[in-house]
């Protein structure tokens, strides 16, 4: 080995301890890195910056954006309430959730295609009595296959695409990934149906506080407008929209106040009392059309700059024994008083008539700039940093003809898929499909620096030659093996290293390996790099290796444990499967 090359596997291998050490953030760990690199002149100074122009990074941002806006318009959920709405034995459930989570991930990142679904779990689980642990990891493991899929459905299909460009001059196209990847999203979710038994049965029992809130039951007021589809329909029908989460307290029509039974009719004007949950309370009022107590703020340019906040009356708070009509909330601040919880009470007075006390929790409506204001001004403690949908402006329909407009032309060929997806970024900020103020919000910052950092560490194994090295050995290992036996090294090579770096991070270090590995042995590189980005994008095995696996991690109130009872299995059925379908559809002669 040449000293360049004993630099690059020494930097690279030390990189990898401290991952695994997970002592330090990784894009903190990429960073340090990368300067290491410079620094040991493995990483030329004119090089060292260019992994934040690569297109990587422009399209995981981007497809983090689309994934916020489709997430924001309620879309899949509201379908999910119309067409499926008794849905009760666990089978047809999970496979309702693992066919959507997994389609949605083909098209959008994984993981905002799993955020998107887990309130549904959730709902399911409350109105069967299950655990919602039956639910979540099968959910992780169906959005990471799904996005197998296409090219933007996960980290390590962009990022091979990218390289095999370099490789062979062509890189792969967005739906050079789908016979395989779709291939191995049906063998999995059959499989995850058919063994969800392995799933163990758990309870979160350290709920954080954003858990903890969504306990509270809120009390607003909604009514019917001309237009909404709900005149003359009746008021148990309008309810059903909260899965049995919302109750009406009572009805106000003109001078009256009716009882809520269930067979009343509806008309335009009637004013509805109701109780329940901030999300459940948003899905009636978002799908009936309904329109809450409270008028426009005035102050905001655009739908964006209005916002809802939780906040809770504190005991100096000048609010106490006052009511929104009383204080004239919104002819003296702009700000609309949406909903108030109030512990161990049901509050049957109307909104702007409830005499506030200490401990009452609020949801306010008003601008970004005059919120923060009041609260401070009137002693209220805005409460854990969630969105508050209630009250929220949104667009249904745009983010999705954004969606499926991106997919078109880079489907068509007609541009990139990076210029594609920076597009669709931008016209879900124009179109208002996502509020300016929570677009950076919306972008994983860490994951694009340590992408943008790790690209140029990762390429001193080829500017070195240091993956021909590799390469050499593996193919030393691999001489007499047929081609089956080498793809399969290279799939459980990649899996097995996955669980200890970021995917992206695996492709980046595995796939100019894999293509050095199938020169040597005189293949055609396609089926090894596909078999590198299947091998970083299946982490079944551990809540760490994937962002995904992380995210239902807490909510599942899993054990490190739980992850190898149903990924171990189903890991070795991916590279049973993975394995010939590659060798048919990408021939490697």
């Amino acid at each position: 080995m040449t000293t360049q090359q004993i630099l690059a596997f020494g930097l690279i291998g030390l990189m990898m301890a401290v991952f695994i050490w997970d002592r330090f953030r990784y894009d903190l760990v990429a960073c340090c890195a990368l300067v290491l690199a410079i620094c040991v002149g493995i990483v030329p100074f004119n090089r060292a910056f260019s992994g934040f122009s690569d297109d990587i990074v422009i399209i995981v941002g981007s497809a983090l954006i689309v994934s916020a806006g489709v997430a924001r318009s309620g879309i899949v959920d509201t379908t999910i309430k119309r067409f499926f709405p008794n849905l009760t034995k666990l089978h047809a459930q999970l496979a309702l959730l693992l066919i959507v989570v997994a389609l949605l991930s083909a098209f959008i990142k994984n993981i905002g295609a799993l955020a998107i679904m887990i309130p549904v779990a959730f709902q399911f689980a409350r109105k069967s009595g299950r655990p919602p642990s039956l639910y979540l990891m099968p959910m992780s493991f169906a959005a990471l296959l799904g996005g197998l899929m296409t090219q933007i459905g996960t980290s390590p299909n962009i990022v091979v695409s990218r390289l095999r460009g370099e490789i062979t001059g062509t890189p792969f196209t967005m739906f050079d990934f789908t016979p395989v990847g779709a291939t191995l999203a049906l063998v999995g979710i059959v499989f995850l149906i058919l063994f969800h038994w392995l799933v163990p049965e758990r309870q979160n029992e350290n709920p954080s506080l954003e858990e903890a809130l969504d306990l509270k039951n809120y009390f607003s007021e909604a009514t019917v407008v001309e237009g909404s589809g709900f005149e003359g329909k009746k008021l148990n029908e309008l309810l059903q929209l909260g899965d049995g989460e919302v109750v009406a307290t009572a009805i106000l029509r003109g001078h009256s106040r009716l009882a809520p039974f269930p067979d009343v009719l509806l008309k335009p004007g009637d004013t509805i009392l109701l109780e329940g949950r901030p999300e459940a309370l948003d899905r009636v009022v978002s799908n009936a059309k309904l329109k809450l107590s409270g008028k426009p703020i005035p102050e905001a340019k655009t739908e964006g700059d209005v916002t809802s906040i939780e906040a809770v009356v504190s005991s100096e708070s000048m609010l106490i024994g006052w009511s929104a009509r009383q204080l004239s909330l919104w002819n003296r601040r702009r700000i609309n008083l949406l909903a108030v919880s109030r512990h161990g009470h049901r509050l049957t007075e109307r909104l702007s008539e409830v005499t506030l006390r200490a401990g009452d929790v609020l949801v306010l409506q008003g601008s970004r700039r005059n919120l923060p204001a009041f609260l401070q001004e009137f002693s209220c403690l805005p409460l854990a940093q969630r969105e508050i949908m209630l009250g929220t402006p949104r667009r249904a329909y745009a983010p999705l003809l954004i969606l499926a407009t991106a997919m078109g032309v880079t489907a068509a060929g007609m541009v990139p898929v990076s210029v594609a997806f920076f597009c669709a970024a931008l016209a879900m900020v124009v179109f208002r499909a996502i509020p300016l103020a929570e677009v950076y919000k919306a972008v994983d910052g860490p994951i694009l620096i340590m992408l943008a950092a790790l690209i140029p560490v990762s390429d001193t194994l080829r500017t070195t030659g240091g993956s021909d090295l590799i390469a050499g050995w593996l193919g030393h290992f691999a001489a007499q093996m047929p081609p089956f036996g080498a793809l399969t090294l290279i799939v459980i090579t990649a899996m097995a290293v996955t669980p200890f770096l970021n995917n992206a991070a695996t492709v980046l270090v595995m796939a100019p390996i894999a293509a050095s590995f199938a020169h040597t042995l005189g293949y055609r590189p396609e089926a090894f790099l596909m078999g590198v980005a299947i091998g970083a994008g299946c982490d079944f095995l551990t809540p760490i290796g994937h962002q995904c696996n992380t995210l239902v991690f807490g909510p599942g109130g899993y054990r490190f444990s739980d992850y190898p009872r149903l990924g171990l299995p189903l890991s070795f059925v991916i590279v049973l499967v993975s394995v010939p379908v590659l060798l048919y559809v990408w021939p490697v002669h």
